[in-house]
């Protein structure tokens, strides 16, 4: 709700469209500075087995962009900045769906369940699940993390206080 009123109610066709646009303008800002992180830490060839380039990583995924969104949204003042995060959510869940079904087999992530499998895949740094060819961390939380750390810089500068 934005002062006190209902924002869904009374839009035409051409408002609506013009609102999925910016949506989908602002989650694929949020992807490009992602993309610009990754590339600044690889440009520094890190060590694929160390844990701090991806605790690295981690930090900026949600950092740059939140910043880039807190910037974005400032200098344009668009109402639907703010609500990137939704795009993080649907990413983040589609992945999980995807990684639960894919199969184990003899490796890191043999007897895993569920849990265990998301886990590793997703938030663990060493010793990792095995599943998505390494890739969890990029796909499952580093993409998630841009755009819901992109809508809370545009909603600090929407709302500071």
């Amino acid at each position: 709700m934005t002062n006190g009123r209902d924002i869904s109610q009374g839009k035409s066709l051409g408002d609506l469209g013009r609102e999925a646009f910016w949506f989908l303008t602002h989650t694929l800002i949020a992807i490009v500075l992602l993309v610009g992180v990754i590339v600044a830490v690889s440009l520094n060839h890190p060590d694929p087995d160390s844990t701090t380039p991806k605790a690295l990583t981690t930090f900026l995924a949600a950092l740059i962009p939140m910043l880039g969104g807190a910037i974005i949204a400032r200098v344009q003042r668009n109402d639907i900045a703010p609500y990137t995060w939704i795009s993080g959510l649907v990413i983040f869940s589609i992945v999980c769906v995807w990684v639960l079904d894919l199969p184990t087999g003899k490796g890191l992530c043999e007897n895993c369940g569920a849990v265990d499998k998301l886990w590793r895949t997703f938030f663990t740094f060493r010793h990792g699940s095995g599943l998505m060819g390494g890739d969890g961390l990029l796909i499952g939380t580093w993409l998630p993390l841009s755009t819901i750390g992109y809508a809370i810089g545009a909603r600090l500068a929407h709302d500071p206080y």
